[in-house]
C-alpha cells in the first residue's frame, strides 16, 4: 500500500513506523518544521526540551513499549515529584495521600479520600458518561473538598465550561495515574527522532512545511494538496490533526460531526531562570483569580545540570482563542504574569528570567462533556480511503502520548497495514 499520514506528531509517526515495518510504502507530511506535534520540542541551553510539560505514567504501557523498542529505555526514569496547591494566598505540599487529606478539615478530607478511591476502584468510566464532574463531586466528594480542590482545577481549565465538564473524562485522569512520572532524559524529542529514523531507514519519507489545504478520493485514489502548491496520491490516508484542520481540508458541511467537538488553545511559557519560584515540580493554581493554571518547575524532578544549570519553569493555560491571553504579544503576556508570579513567591523579580519561550497552539483541549461521546465521529470517513485519528477520539482519556500511540495502533490494524 502506498500510505499517506497527514501530522508527525505521536500518532502519525507511530502509524509510520508500524506501516513500514509491514512493508508499505509511506510519506509523512507535517505543517510545521519540527516533530512531535504538542509534544514538539525547543532547545534549552543545548538540550532539547518540551514547548508543552510532558511526562508519562508507569500505567503508560503502550509509551513505555515503543521507548523500549526504539533502545530509549535507560533514558527512560521514573521519578517521584513534589506537587503542591496555591490556595487563599498560601503553598500547600499536595504530594502523598497525607498531605492531601491534611489540605482539608477532617470530615472533608475523608469525605475526599473516600471518593478518590471510588474512582481508583471504578474500572469502567463509562458508568460516569451522562454525569458532569462538578455535580458528582458536589454528592460524593462533598462541597468543601470541591470547592477548595476540584472546583478550582476544572474552572482554571475549562473556564465557562467548567460545569458541563464529563465526569467519565475526570474518571480517566483519577483512574489511570499513578504517583510516579517518566521522563525520557534528554527530551521526548528522543523518542520522535528515533521513530523518524526508523521509518525514513525503511523507505518512508518524511516531508515538513507541508500545511494541509485539500483533501479529496477519486476512485481508489485519494489526493492530498498542501498550501506550498504541492499534491500527493495515496491508496490511503490517515489524517491526525484536530478535527476542524480535517474538516476544512476535506470540504465537509457544517452540520457534519466533525465540526461539532469544541476546543480550547493553550499557551505555555518556558522560564529560564537563575533560581527557583517554586518549591515543588508541580503547582495547580487554585485561586481563579489567577491568569494561569499551573506552574512547573521541570527542573524540581530532572536535574538542571542537563539545561546548563538554569531552572526551567513552565506557565502554562487552557483558554479560548479569542482569549486576551491567546491573542496577546508573547512579552506583553510574560509582563503581565509577573505580579502573579510574585504572589507565589514574594521574592521573584523579572531579572531572574535569563531567558524565555512561548508556545501557542489553538486546538489543544477537547471540551469533554456529558454529550461529548455522541460527537466522537469514527476512524471510518465518508472517504472509503481516508481514516482519521484526532486526541478527540481518545474519549474518556484525555490528550496524552500514551494514548496517541495506543489509537495509532488500532488504526494501522484497521486499514491493514499492522
Amino acid at each position: 500500500m502506498n500510505l499517506g499520514i497527514i501530522g508527525a506528531g505521536a500518532t502519525g509517526l507511530t502509524a509510520a513506523h508500524d506501516a513500514v515495518k509491514a512493508g508499505h510504502s509511506v510519506t509523512v507530511l507535517e505543517a510545521a518544521d519540527e516533530l512531535g506535534g504538542l509534544a514538539g520540542s525547543l532547545t534549552v541551553q543545548g538540550t532539547p526540551l518540551e514547548r508543552y510539560y510532558h511526562h508519562i505514567f508507569r500505567s503508560d504501557r503502550a509509551m513505555i513499549e515503543l521507548i523500549e523498542e526504539l533502545g530509549l529505555g535507560p533514558s527512560l526514569r521514573f521519578h517521584k515529584p513534589t506537587t503542591g496547591i496555591f490556595r487563599a494566598g498560601r503553598l500547600r505540599p499536595f504530594s502523598t495521600p497525607v498531605e492531601m487529606l491534611r489540605f482539608l478539615p477532617p470530615i472533608p478530607a475523608l469525605r475526599f479520600g473516600f471518593s478518590s478511591a471510588l474512582l481508583k476502584a471504578v474500572r469502567k468510566g463509562e458508568r460516569f458518561n451522562d454525569r458532569t464532574a462538578l455535580a458528582w463531586l458536589r454528592r460524593w466528594a462533598g462541597r468543601r473538598a470541591t470547592e477548595e480542590i476540584w472546583e478550582p482545577l476544572l474552572r482554571g481549565k475549562f473556564g465557562e465550561r467548567a460545569e458541563d465538564v464529563s465526569m467519565a473524562w475526570l474518571w480517566a485522569r483519577v483512574h489511570c495515574r499513578t504517583f510516579e512520572l517518566g521522563y525520557v532524559h534528554g527530551g521526548f524529542e528522543k523518542v520522535y527522532a528515533a521513530l523518524a529514523d526508523a521509518v525514513t531507514d525503511r523507505g518512508g519519507k518524511i516531508e515538513f512545511g507541508k500545511r494541509l489545504s485539500g483533501i479529496r478520493q477519486e476512485g481508489d485514489t485519494v489526493t492530498v494538496e498542501a498550501e506550498d502548491g504541492s499534491s500527493y496520491g495515496f491508496d490511503h490516508l490517515i489524517v491526525t490533526t484536530p478535527q476542524p484542520v480535517f474538516a476544512r481540508a476535506a470540504g465537509l458541511p457544517a452540520d457534519d460531526v466533525v465540526w461539532r467537538n469544541q476546543y480550547l488553545g493553550a499557551t505555555c511559557f518556558v522560564l529560564e531562570l537563575d533560581r527557583s519560584v517554586i518549591p515543588y515540580y508541580w503547582l495547580n493554581v487554585n485561586d481563579t483569580d489567577f491568569p494561569f493554571l499551573a506552574v512547573v518547575e521541570h527542573t524540581n524532578m530532572v536535574d538542571r545540570a542537563e539545561y546548563g544549570g538554569k531552572h526551567i519553569v513552565y506557565v502554562g493555560n487552557y483558554v479560548p482563542r479569542d482569549d486576551w491571553r491567546f491573542t496577546s504579544d508573547p512579552e506583553e503576556l510574560l509582563d503581565a504574569y509577573v505580579p502573579w508570579l510574585q504572589r507565589l513567591n514574594p521574592g521573584f523579580d523579572r531579572s531572574w528570567i535569563t531567558d524565555w519561550h512561548f508556545s501557542r497552539a489553538p486546538f489543544a483541549q477537547p471540551v469533554v462533556t456529558p454529550e461529548y461521546r455522541a460527537l466522537i465521529p469514527p476512524h471510518t470517513t465518508a472517504m472509503t480511503r481516508v481514516t482519521l485519528a484526532t486526541m478527540a477520539q481518545v474519549y474518556p482519556q484525555d490528550r496524552g502520548q500514551n494514548y496517541a500511540v495506543e489509537m495509532a495502533h488500532r488504526v494501522t490494524g484497521l486499514i491493514g497495514v499492522r
